[in-house]
């Protein structure tokens, strides 16, 4: 599966939004399926701080056939931008808009068109029709599809080389923070500051994130902040040794069995999160920036 297929705009064009007769999880026999799986292991290279290639590294993760995978993931990413809409837009109507008790003038005799309120839509000032309301619009999804996703979308990464292992570098930045020091070793990794790219990392210290909060392209994840778009919308991924041993162990193929997908339990998904500070290590909470991404 190439890598270019797997991107945000591909799983969220005009037509996936769009819901048939039988509502957004299809035909009631097609909506839940019998999820396949299947073991794809890549082999990444490990990079040194000094970009000098020291070894190699297995990714064995469960992904879903081919025929499915597009499925899986559009549905797991959908259901993530659904969950991040908090709902809660509002307008008033012309019952709940102030004013407009009074009609403005007698009914007839005046030559103009009959009015009963101030407060009509047809009037500045007044209410709204048919205006939003709050509203819960998350949806859920089984925690294994959810997993499969994840999995999934990596995979396919890793198959088209658009990820790699680097070794341990926090204690490059244990004495102060340098994010000119950070782009270096980027372009030591043959990344480009200017694309996009993830790095995720087991445990984040906080020089390492301030050495990159500036770097707008950039994103510092964390297994708690791990998820989907983030996955896709990346050119390159970038993982510790610690991340890829916690990537094998939680979507590796020997976590959970393939038997147990059939598990009809499910989960209200958490949301998307939006601010890098998500992943701010602690005492870092009052400082944030615009780049940070």
């Amino acid at each position: 599966m190439a890598s270019a297929a797997l991107s945000p705009s591909s799983f969220l064009g005009p037509l996936s939004l769009r819901h048939g007769p039988h509502g957004p999880h299809g035909p009631r026999s097609l909506r839940h399926p019998r999820l396949q799986v299947r073991a794809d292991q890549a082999t990444l290279p490990v990079l040194s701080f000094s970009g000098d290639r020291v070894g190699s590294a297995s990714l064995d993760l469960r992904s879903a056939p081919p025929s499915t995978a597009r499925a899986v993931v559009h549905r797991a990413l959908l259901t993530d931008q659904q969950n991040s809409r908090r709902g809660t837009a509002s307008t008033l109507t012309r019952g709940e808009v102030r004013g407009g008790g009074r009609k403005p003038y007698q009914q007839k005799k005046t030559g103009r068109a009959r009015r009963g309120s101030q407060r009509t839509p047809l009037r500045p000032g007044g209410g709204v029709i048919f205006g939003p309301k709050p509203r819960d619009w998350s949806i859920k999804i089984n925690r294994k599809e959810k997993r499969l996703a994840i999995s999934t979308a990596l995979s396919s990464a890793a198959s088209a080389a658009d990820a790699f292992v680097v070794e341990d570098f926090s204690h490059q930045f244990q004495a102060v923070p340098r994010t000119k020091d950070f782009v270096a070793a980027l372009r030591r990794w043959g990344l480009d500051p200017s694309h996009k790219a993830i790095l995720l990392m087991t445990d984040l210290p906080r020089n390492v994130w301030l050495s990159a909060r500036n770097i707008g392209t950039l994103k510092m994840l964390t297994p708690r902040t791990l998820n989907l778009f983030d996955i896709l919308d990346a050119r390159k991924l970038v993982f510790t040794r610690s991340a890829l041993d916690y990537l094998n162990d939680m979507y590796g193929n020997n976590n959970v069995d393939s038997d147990d997908y059939d598990d009809d339990e499910s989960e209200e998904n958490e949301a998307l999160p939006d601010q890098q500070a998500d992943a701010v290590p602690e005492g870092g909470e009052g400082e944030s920036s615009d780049g940070t991404s």
